[in-house]
């Protein structure tokens, strides 16, 4: 079902689009745990240190495809909200064409230098198999995580974040069955958690093509919608890769980081892997947030609505620092407790570590509530470029604390990679919006026929209810 973010109540559209997306997100983040939990749990601490070592090489590739995908999904989102749907079919089609052919060329280049790579990020041979292994499937099945995730993204384009949940809830329940099976009864190790998630995946994408057949008729394509169009693909590249290359830059510099955290032993890096994986629990509302926001900027940019950018965003940002806060206080209270989901309580040494992580970390989320949201609106009004210069600074902030912190601080200097390289970042995407934000304010000279604007004094154009 489509849904027209340029209509009606931002709040209520945003957050009717969000929360479908957020239980999807969280069945993603689930079933991604339970991989974590049997592989902790039954294989043991350096099975689990293994594969959470490989979180940072994973999020540099699968990085690079969430942004790719989202920024094909921006030209689709801004036509659709133009109300031109010939184009948005256009530019759909050919974000497909486009994504088979990074299908190829990812898939040749991580499994060729998978294990140089974990060599280069200097591995510890005790969980250097375990890593390995695991690894390797993701990249092999990488064309079905990219499938998945462009047809994902032009559900989402459209308006609708509730068949995406769906289809991944089925492929979650699926992947945590299959790891169950592959792991404890087939004994399959590590091999068995890459190939249930891929599988699911699989599945996942299989549903949407079903559905979009079936349903989306305004997602058919006519014959001459069909041929590949070089003007939209070079329009769907110069958003897209800048997005893909946000992502994996950022990922860049969390490698540095895992690669300095490597040095410090198998439990710095389980300690580490653990934090982690509770703190992408605890940040994923806004994380979701933020990705709601680049729809919704995206399709009232195309329906002139520069207006409806700004009180979505300004609204957006208080409700999610607002929950940064109380978010902080739950890590910080029981984000031990969590961590043994993780690892067992007898290793009190990892768990301290863990908590000391979530602690001084959970401090900073407003910084990181702030990035996402402004992050993906600048993303969703198209200025790509300016959110691939913040993962830039992401990226030297890191790559210094790794370089010359870690050697002398060990495992505190990490705890502060995160926090600072939030702050780099925000500092060029908060100037930037600013900049961005007063432009729309002359644009907004516009008379409206929405009922639920009316004219004030300082504009014609600012939200009353």
């Amino acid at each position: 079902m489509v849904n027209d973010m340029t209509k009606g109540k931002p709040m209520k559209l945003i957050l009717a689009f969000c929360i479908p997306m957020l239980i999807g997100n969280i069945i993603q983040q689930l079933y991604s745990m339970v991989d974590s939990v049997v592989v902790g749990r039954y294989i043991g601490v350096d099975a689990f240190a293994g594969v959470s070592s490989t979180g940072t090489l994973t999020f540099l590739v699968i990085g690079f495809v969430l942004g790719l995908t989202s920024g094909f999904s921006i030209k689709v989102s801004q036509s659709f909200g133009a109300g031109d749907y010939k184009e948005m079919r256009r530019y759909a089609v050919n974000s497909l064409y486009l994504s088979g052919a990074f299908a190829i060329l990812l898939t040749i280049l991580t499994v060729a230098f998978t294990r140089p790579l974990l060599r280069v990020m200097q591995t510890p041979e005790n969980i250097f198999n375990y890593a390995y292994d695991y690894i390797i499937i993701l990249f092999a099945g990488i064309s079905v995580t990219i499938l998945y995730n462009i047809l994902a993204s032009i559900l989402r384009a459209v308006g609708d974040s509730k068949t995406p949940l769906i289809f991944l809830g089925i492929a979650a329940f699926i992947n945590i069955v299959l790891d169950l099976l592959f792991v404890i009864v087939f004994g399959m190790g590590v091999k068995g958690v890459g190939y249930a998630t891929i599988i699911a995946q699989v599945i996942s994408a299989i549903l949407c093509i079903i559905y979009i057949k079936k349903r989306y008729f305004i997602l058919h394509f006519e014959r001459d919608e069909l041929k590949i169009d070089i003007r939209k693909c070079k329009d769907l590249v110069s958003v897209g890769v800048p997005m893909a290359l946000q992502y994996s830059i950022t990922a860049i510099g969390t490698i540095i980081l895992q690669s300095a955290v490597n040095t410090l032993g198998s439990d710095a890096v389980a300690a580490v892997g653990a934090a982690i994986r509770v703190q992408s629990i605890a940040i994923l509302p806004m994380e979701t947030l933020g990705l709601t926001m680049a729809t919704y900027a995206g399709q009232n940019l195309g329906a002139k609505k520069y207006d409806r950018i700004r009180y979505g965003v300004n609204r957006s940002l208080i409700l999610s620092v607002a929950y940064s806060l109380v978010i902080y206080l739950v890590m910080a209270f029981f984000g031990g407790s969590i961590s043994q989901l993780f690892i067992k309580k007898e290793e009190v040494e990892i768990i301290g570590d863990i908590v000391r992580f979530l602690r001084v970390s959970g401090a900073f989320y407003p910084t990181i509530a702030i990035l996402f949201i402004i992050r993906n609106v600048l993303q969703g009004l198209g200025y790509s470029a300016v959110t691939m210069l913040a993962g830039v600074s992401e990226l030297l902030a890191r790559g210094a604390i790794a370089i010359v912190f870690v050697g002398s601080f060990g495992f505190n200097a990490v705890i502060f990679a995160g926090p600072i390289a939030w702050i780099a970042a925000d500092i060029i995407l908060i100037i930037t919006y600013i900049v961005k934000q007063n432009e729309l304010k002359r644009m907004c000279m516009e008379p409206t026929n929405d009922v639920s604007y009316v004219k004030q004094a300082d504009s014609n154009c600012i939200r009353t209810d």
